[in-house]
């Protein structure tokens, strides 16, 4: 039986649980991550970029495999930038996207649970230090995505640390830290990524949220 929020017991002796949202087009009303690569790149140096990348692109059609698309953008536009600076990028970009990236719905629902005694987490398939930021800002108690490479100089490789976050991995990733028999108060997703999250989740909000800032 699949639940709605109401139905979760509000006495606080009674702890609600966890509650996993995506990110990227369920949070937001567009992909973070393309987001802040064209924001950085600029206009000029993007478009050269989605050039370069169509050799990549043409391969994701033929074996569907996101992480090595991922890996390539992140090789293209990333690779060779130390760590502290991408994060300190990440924090600029936040700070001046944050207003137009994320949807009214999404925040009222994540401050409903959080209300509520909920353990937030953030569940996304796009680098965790590109989403560290928003997920500081909300105050998020965990968060799970895609790890980029850094090499021994701090610098990153423009490979994947792990697998992509993305479909069984989201869970992999939930059970990892709160146990195998977990099972979510309440999961929010809006592509077939995050089926098995929504799958072990009390209520399953699949595409929920609509509003746009």
């Amino acid at each position: 039986m699949v639940l709605s929020p109401e139905d979760i017991p509000e006495d606080p002796s009674r702890p609600v649980g966890v509650v996993a949202f995506d990110f990227d087009g369920t949070m937001t009303v567009r992909d973070s991550f393309t987001a802040f690569l064209a924001w950085r790149a600029g206009p000029a140096d993007w478009a050269r970029g989605l050039a370069a990348l169509a050799p990549a692109a043409g391969r994701y059609l033929a074996d569907r495999d996101r992480g090595r698309m991922k890996a390539a953008a992140v090789k293209r536009f990333l690779a060779g930038m130390p760590r502290v600076e991408l994060e300190a990028l990440a924090r600029e970009f936040a700070e001046a996207q944050a207003t137009r990236l994320l949807r009214p719905d999404a925040l009222r629902s994540w401050r409903y649970w959080r209300a509520r005694g909920a353990t937030l987490a953030i569940v996304t398939a796009s680098p965790e230090i590109l989403v560290a930021p928003f997920a500081r800002g909300l105050g998020a108690d965990h968060l799970l995505g895609t790890r980029l490479a850094v090499d021994a100089d701090g610098r990153i490789t423009g490979d994947l640390e792990g697998a992509n976050c993305r479909g069984p991995e989201k869970t992999r990733r939930l059970r990892e830290i709160f146990g195998p028999d977990l099972h979510l108060a309440a999961a929010y997703g809006d592509t077939a990524g995050d089926a098995d999250m929504l799958s072990i989740a009390a209520h399953a909000g699949y595409r929920e949220f609509r509003e746009r800032p």
